[in-house]
Protein backbone atom coordinates (compact mmCIF):
# COMPACT_ATOMS: atom_id res chain seq x y z
CA UNK A 1 0.00 0.00 0.00
CA UNK A 2 1.16 3.21 -1.22
CA UNK A 3 0.02 6.56 0.64
CA UNK A 4 -0.69 9.50 -1.59
CA UNK A 5 -0.74 12.82 -0.42
CA UNK A 6 -2.71 16.07 -2.32
CA UNK A 7 -1.53 19.74 -1.71
CA UNK A 8 -3.03 22.63 -3.37
CA UNK A 9 -0.65 25.12 -4.47
CA UNK A 10 -0.79 28.78 -2.50
CA UNK A 11 -3.31 31.44 -3.94
CA UNK A 12 -2.13 33.51 -6.68
CA UNK A 13 -3.35 36.84 -8.00
CA UNK A 14 -6.02 35.13 -10.34
CA UNK A 15 -7.34 33.11 -7.36
CA UNK A 16 -8.03 36.12 -5.54
CA UNK A 17 -10.18 37.76 -8.35
CA UNK A 18 -11.66 34.55 -9.05
CA UNK A 19 -10.00 33.76 -12.66
CA UNK A 20 -9.87 30.38 -14.10
CA UNK A 21 -6.65 29.39 -14.40
CA UNK A 22 -6.40 26.33 -15.71
CA UNK A 23 -2.79 25.43 -17.66
CA UNK A 24 -2.04 29.48 -17.27
CA UNK A 25 1.23 29.69 -15.73
CA UNK A 26 0.67 32.31 -12.76
CA UNK A 27 2.85 32.40 -10.26
CA UNK A 28 1.89 32.78 -6.07
CA UNK A 29 0.97 36.30 -4.73
CA UNK A 30 3.08 37.71 -2.80
CA UNK A 31 0.75 36.93 0.46
CA UNK A 32 0.89 33.10 -0.67
CA UNK A 33 4.53 33.15 -0.22
CA UNK A 34 4.70 34.29 2.64
CA UNK A 35 1.84 32.14 4.28
CA UNK A 36 3.68 28.97 2.37
CA UNK A 37 6.99 30.02 4.13
CA UNK A 38 5.29 29.87 7.33
CA UNK A 39 4.94 26.04 7.32
CA UNK A 40 6.49 22.60 6.90
CA UNK A 41 5.17 19.04 5.47
CA UNK A 42 4.07 17.23 8.79
CA UNK A 43 6.86 14.99 10.03
CA UNK A 44 5.86 12.32 8.82
CA UNK A 45 5.17 12.99 4.97
CA UNK A 46 9.47 15.33 5.09
CA UNK A 47 11.12 12.00 3.64
CA UNK A 48 8.22 10.67 0.98
CA UNK A 49 8.80 11.46 -2.52
CA UNK A 50 8.22 15.13 -3.42
CA UNK A 51 6.38 15.99 -7.33
CA UNK A 52 4.64 18.76 -8.41
CA UNK A 53 2.85 20.32 -11.52
CA UNK A 54 4.99 21.94 -13.43
CA UNK A 55 3.27 24.96 -13.33
CA UNK A 56 5.28 27.92 -10.99
CA UNK A 57 2.34 28.23 -8.57
CA UNK A 58 2.63 24.20 -7.76
CA UNK A 59 6.14 24.19 -8.05
CA UNK A 60 6.96 26.98 -5.73
CA UNK A 61 4.36 25.73 -3.24
CA UNK A 62 6.34 22.74 -3.31
CA UNK A 63 9.51 23.96 -2.36
CA UNK A 64 8.33 26.12 0.32
CA UNK A 65 6.67 23.62 2.29
CA UNK A 66 9.26 20.99 2.12
CA UNK A 67 12.43 22.99 1.72
CA UNK A 68 13.61 21.09 -1.61
CA UNK A 69 12.61 21.26 -5.11
CA UNK A 70 10.01 18.78 -6.97
CA UNK A 71 10.49 16.30 -9.65
CA UNK A 72 7.81 17.78 -12.27
CA UNK A 73 5.31 15.64 -14.00
CA UNK A 74 3.08 16.70 -17.04
CA UNK A 75 0.24 14.58 -15.97
CA UNK A 76 -0.39 16.72 -12.87
CA UNK A 77 -0.88 20.15 -14.77
CA UNK A 78 -4.46 21.79 -14.56
CA UNK A 79 -7.18 20.68 -15.92
CA UNK A 80 -7.56 22.99 -19.41
CA UNK A 81 -10.30 25.03 -19.08
CA UNK A 82 -10.18 26.00 -22.63
CA UNK A 83 -11.59 29.34 -23.85
CA UNK A 84 -12.68 30.00 -20.60
CA UNK A 85 -8.94 30.20 -19.34
CA UNK A 86 -8.62 33.48 -17.45
CA UNK A 87 -12.41 34.66 -17.37
CA UNK A 88 -14.26 34.94 -14.04
CA UNK A 89 -16.65 32.18 -12.97
CA UNK A 90 -19.23 34.24 -11.10
CA UNK A 91 -19.45 35.68 -14.57
CA UNK A 92 -19.19 32.74 -16.73
CA UNK A 93 -22.38 31.22 -14.61
CA UNK A 94 -24.51 34.39 -14.43
CA UNK A 95 -24.25 33.86 -18.45
CA UNK A 96 -26.88 30.90 -19.36
CA UNK A 97 -25.27 31.64 -22.97
CA UNK A 98 -22.22 29.95 -21.47
CA UNK A 99 -22.71 26.53 -20.66
CA UNK A 100 -20.54 27.20 -17.80
CA UNK A 101 -22.03 24.63 -14.93
CA UNK A 102 -20.95 24.30 -11.37
CA UNK A 103 -19.18 21.28 -10.42
CA UNK A 104 -22.00 19.15 -9.39
CA UNK A 105 -23.82 19.07 -12.54
CA UNK A 106 -21.18 17.99 -14.48
CA UNK A 107 -20.60 14.61 -14.95
CA UNK A 108 -17.04 12.74 -16.25
CA UNK A 109 -17.85 13.79 -20.01
CA UNK A 110 -18.61 17.73 -19.45
CA UNK A 111 -16.15 19.78 -20.88
CA UNK A 112 -15.51 23.56 -21.20
CA UNK A 113 -15.44 24.69 -24.80
CA UNK A 114 -11.66 23.53 -26.09
CA UNK A 115 -10.90 22.19 -22.84
CA UNK A 116 -10.61 19.03 -21.43
CA UNK A 117 -13.41 16.63 -19.60
CA UNK A 118 -12.76 14.87 -16.07
CA UNK A 119 -12.58 11.66 -17.18
CA UNK A 120 -9.91 13.13 -20.50
CA UNK A 121 -8.10 14.40 -16.95
CA UNK A 122 -8.68 11.12 -15.27
CA UNK A 123 -7.28 9.63 -18.38
CA UNK A 124 -3.23 11.49 -17.81
CA UNK A 125 -3.55 11.49 -14.32
CA UNK A 126 -3.86 7.81 -13.63
CA UNK A 127 -0.98 5.94 -15.53
CA UNK A 128 1.19 8.43 -12.96
CA UNK A 129 -0.60 7.07 -9.86
CA UNK A 130 0.59 3.59 -11.30
CA UNK A 131 4.27 4.61 -12.05
CA UNK A 132 4.60 5.46 -7.68
CA UNK A 133 6.51 3.27 -5.55
CA UNK A 134 6.83 4.45 -2.56
CA UNK A 135 4.76 7.08 0.04
CA UNK A 136 4.29 10.59 -2.10
CA UNK A 137 3.32 14.31 -2.04
CA UNK A 138 2.29 15.86 -4.64
CA UNK A 139 1.56 19.56 -5.39
CA UNK A 140 -1.03 20.23 -7.41
CA UNK A 141 -4.40 21.97 -8.51
CA UNK A 142 -7.95 21.33 -7.31
CA UNK A 143 -8.52 20.16 -10.84
CA UNK A 144 -6.60 17.31 -10.28
CA UNK A 145 -7.30 16.92 -6.42
CA UNK A 146 -11.11 16.58 -8.11
CA UNK A 147 -10.49 13.98 -10.40
CA UNK A 148 -8.31 11.53 -7.87
CA UNK A 149 -10.35 12.09 -4.64
CA UNK A 150 -13.57 11.69 -7.09
CA UNK A 151 -12.41 8.11 -7.83
CA UNK A 152 -11.46 7.57 -4.28
CA UNK A 153 -14.56 8.31 -2.92
CA UNK A 154 -16.95 7.02 -5.63
CA UNK A 155 -17.91 10.55 -6.73
CA UNK A 156 -19.45 11.15 -10.25
CA UNK A 157 -19.71 15.09 -10.24
CA UNK A 158 -23.54 14.37 -9.09
CA UNK A 159 -24.46 16.51 -6.40
CA UNK A 160 -22.34 17.43 -3.77
CA UNK A 161 -18.92 16.64 -3.73
CA UNK A 162 -18.11 14.34 -0.49
CA UNK A 163 -15.09 16.24 -0.19
CA UNK A 164 -14.04 20.37 0.15
CA UNK A 165 -10.47 21.16 -0.90
CA UNK A 166 -8.75 23.40 1.14
CA UNK A 167 -5.43 25.15 1.29
CA UNK A 168 -2.72 23.72 3.67
CA UNK A 169 -4.25 20.57 3.68
CA UNK A 170 -2.75 17.39 2.39
CA UNK A 171 -5.22 14.92 1.61
CA UNK A 172 -4.58 11.14 1.56
CA UNK A 173 -5.66 8.45 -0.79
CA UNK A 174 -4.28 4.69 0.17
CA UNK A 175 -2.90 3.15 -2.89
CA UNK A 176 -3.30 -0.35 -3.11
CA UNK A 177 -3.63 -1.84 -6.98
CA UNK A 178 -6.16 -0.09 -8.62
CA UNK A 179 -8.16 0.71 -5.45
CA UNK A 180 -7.57 4.31 -4.24
CA UNK A 181 -9.17 4.46 -0.32
CA UNK A 182 -9.13 8.48 1.05
CA UNK A 183 -8.50 9.43 4.23
CA UNK A 184 -11.38 10.78 6.38
CA UNK A 185 -9.67 13.88 7.29
CA UNK A 186 -7.11 16.09 5.51
CA UNK A 187 -3.15 16.60 7.27
CA UNK A 188 -2.85 20.21 7.98
CA UNK A 189 0.41 21.07 7.27
CA UNK A 190 2.49 22.00 9.97
CA UNK A 191 3.88 25.68 11.14
CA UNK A 192 7.20 26.24 11.02
CA UNK A 193 9.33 27.44 14.42
CA UNK A 194 9.76 30.75 14.35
Amino acid sequence: MIRLALLRHGHTDWNRAGRIQGRSDIALDAAARHELAAHALPGTWKDADLWSSPLKRAAETAELVAGRAPQTAAALIEMNWGDWEGQQGALLRADPQSGFRDIEHWGWDYRPPGGESPAEVWARVAPWIATLTRDTVAVCHIGIMRMILARAHGWDFDGPAPFQVKRNRLFVVEISGDQLDPWTEPVRLEKRAS
